[in-house]
């Protein structure tokens, strides 16, 4: 299991650490309701040494990479990148990945406790391709929310370019090599800096050091998962997983419909021909106190009709809400449902929160 660079330096700050996705990297700062609201209000930062890069390249990166995942990156520009799976014969999610396409190469990013097998799903593949990949340490420091753009230009002493989501360049800070990527984890408008393990220290103190003009907090991953929960954002491990064909998930920006054959595209044009899927990635409102245990279900008449996979209460909305995979037949907003342990259960269109317009 891997620990983060800053682990050390985050427990004489007071965070309290724990494991998530294969890192061990913090779980709280303060109180997880209140880093929430500091990021859906005005910024938070999240240590976020928990996803994992590797590096593809050679003359057929490119080339393997458009024949085997999901979405079309023979279109992207260096400067670019996309959101994409990597899916089985059968259509199934085998991993989620985020690819930046650069000069002459590929910068993949995925969860840390995904990264290996990424890797040798891909190279399965290579057969008379040239293709190296090169496994990365680098962490990502994560800037969310609406006024992530000026703490993020404050920290860095630049100026950012106008940036679309995935979009991404090479820079320094402080001596330090760094990577800039636009990318939202929380549904707020957001930033990541990626870093070699010496370099993680500076950034963050810098970003600190602004801590008051920008409204920010530090953030661990249980504010983080109340915010993705609230703006609907699926997460391997929890929504997404080898049982999961990616429109189930409503990932329609992981997927091209014109970019020709990759793996389980079959599958997946089969079923948006259908018009519809058996299974939907749905919002639950619960008259619940207490966030719920994955995996309870929803039975009616016999029959399994719901299955919730991540549950929180919401700081944002003051409920206790739930992504759940619902039967079709029960998807229309306003549907309700009884779980197995009694409690009542609304269905809702996701997300459960919109954006803020930054600040």
């Amino acid at each position: 299991m891997m620990k983060s660079p800053l682990a050390d330096y985050h427990v004489s700050q007071g965070a309290t650490l724990a494991e998530y996705h294969g890192a061990i990297v913090p779980s709280k700062f303060t109180d997880p309701a209140a880093e929430n609201r500091a990021v859906r209000a005005a910024s938070g930062l999240f240590d976020f040494s928990f996803r994992g890069k590797f590096r593809m390249k050679g003359r057929d990166h490119a080339k393997l990479l458009q024949r085997l995942v999901s979405n079309d990156v023979k279109k992207l520009t260096p400067g670019q990148g996309t959101y994409a799976t990597l899916l089985n014969a059968q259509g199934h999610i085998v991993v989620d990945l985020r690819l930046y396409c650069a000069q002459d190469h590929f910068l993949v990013d995925t969860e840390f406790d995904l990264r290996d097998k990424a890797i040798q799903s891909f190279r399965r593949f290579i057969i008379a391709d040239q293709v190296e990949i090169e496994p990365l340490e680098l962490y990502a420091l994560a800037f969310q929310g609406p006024r992530s753009h000026g703490l993020l230009e404050k920290t860095l002493h630049i100026d950012l370019p106008a940036m679309q989501e995935f979009d991404h360049f090479a820079t320094n800070y402080a001596g330090f090599p760094i990577h800039v990527v636009r990318a939202s984890s929380t549904g707020e408008e957001g930033y990541e800096v990626w870093v070699n393990a010496p370099g993680t220290e500076a950034i963050w103190g810098a970003a600190c050091g602004q801590a008051p003009t920008y409204g920010m907090l530090p953030c661990g991953f249980e504010a983080l998962e109340s915010l993705r929960i609230e703006a609907g954002i699926p997460r391997y491990g929890s929504e997404l997983g080898e049982d999961v064909i990616p429109l189930e998930a409503g990932l329609l920006n992981a997927l091209s419909f014109n970019k020709g054959c990759y793996i389980g595209q079959e599958i997946v044009e089969r079923t948006r021909s259908r018009g519809h899927v058996n299974w939907k990635l749905t919002g639950l409102i619960l008259n619940s106190e207490q966030p719920l245990q994955s995996g309870e279900k929803a039975v009616v008449e016999g029959r399994e009709v719901a299955e919730i996979t991540s549950s929180c209460v919401s700081p944002t909305l003051g409920k206790t809400i739930a992504l759940a995979y619902v039967r079709r037949e029960f998807t229309e907003p306003g549907a309700k449902l009884t779980l197995a342990s009694g409690i009542a259960a609304e269905v809702v269109a996701l997300p459960f929160v919109s954006p803020h317009a930054p600040a």
